[in-house]
């Protein structure tokens, strides 16, 4: 049975596994899912239709599954959905989706999210992420695997931030960023390859040099031949250089893709609706 502090409130209908843990002064609703091994420690808040996986520790004051912070929200069905063995720091909040989206906001596994960062509507976050201390992510933001934000970023909304990516403190992030890159400043530019964390993930030089040539033709040029890259140009030198390198590839179809969006976003451009449009009437 449920080890549930007298002191909290656990609604008729929330579904909690055997063995999760609600310490004192939590409220559960009543359409929410804890998996086993879930630890609410104290005054947590979990509301709506959020499913929480197993093995997860949430700190004092989290706010999980609020209603998001949309105009265009009318109170459609919307949830979000946490996976497995993520820490969830002291007043993290992480809002449902929207029906301008798929009306899911994900979280993946094995995340470290820390104090005060908020993980707005319908935005996906994957698996192995680290996010510091009050990093503000907008609606419809993308994290993939392995990236890292540090503490303070404000996130645009409609960004994809790119696998094993690292987004340094306090920058400003307008636009997509790359996988494999390191961004930083404000205004926000890539600096150089997140060489530290490939290695440390078994890649070795002769997968990096590579991706350091492309950042350098992509990102680092500013002269007559294309100004701070991102050119059709380039992207197809590099192609034809590195035919069949899994890592340049990965690389390419994100550069591709943001070229292709709007303002730098690739997602921008599938959003279902006018971004120009003003929804205040």
């Amino acid at each position: 049975m449920s080890k549930i502090h007298p002191t909290s409130i656990v609604e008729r209908g929330a579904e909690l596994a055997d063995d999760v843990e609600v310490g004192p002064f939590c409220h559960v609703g009543s359409k929410v899912v804890i998996g086993s091994g879930t630890k609410l420690l104290s005054h947590v808040s979990v509301q709506n239709c959020t499913s929480i996986g197993e093995g997860n520790l949430i700190f004092p004051n989290a706010v999980l599954g609020g209603i998001p912070q949309d105009l265009k929200y009318k109170g459609e069905d919307a949830e979000l959905v946490i996976g497995d063995n993520n820490q969830i720091r002291e007043h993290v909040t992480m809002h449902i989706g929207t029906a301008n989206d798929r009306g899911l906001t994900r979280v993946g596994d094995h995340n470290l999210i820390m104090v005060g960062t908020h993980v707005g509507h319908d935005c996906m976050i994957g698996d192995h992420v680290v996010i510091a201390n009050a990093v503000q992510m907008a609606g419809h933001v993308r994290v993939e695997d392995n990236a890292a934000i540090g503490g303070a970023a404000a996130i645009h909304h409609f960004v994809n931030i790119g696998k094993y990516a690292y987004v340094g403190g306090m920058s400003r992030i307008v636009a997509d960023v790359p996988p494999f890159m390191l961004i930083e400043g404000n205004p926000a530019r890539v600096r150089k390859v997140n060489s530290i964390l490939l290695k440390r993930h078994g890649l070795e030089d002769t997968d990096i040099e590579p991706l350091k040539i492309a950042c350098r033709m992509l990102f680092l040029r500013n002269d007559e031949n294309g100004g701070v890259g991102r050119t059709q140009e380039h992207v197809k030198v590099l192609e034809e250089r590195y035919a069949g390198h899994q890592w340049i590839e990965a690389l390419l179809t994100a550069v591709r893709a943001s070229m292709n969006g709007i303002h730098g976003r690739a997602r921008e451009a599938q959003r279902r609706d006018n971004p120009f449009k003003n929804p205040v009437k």
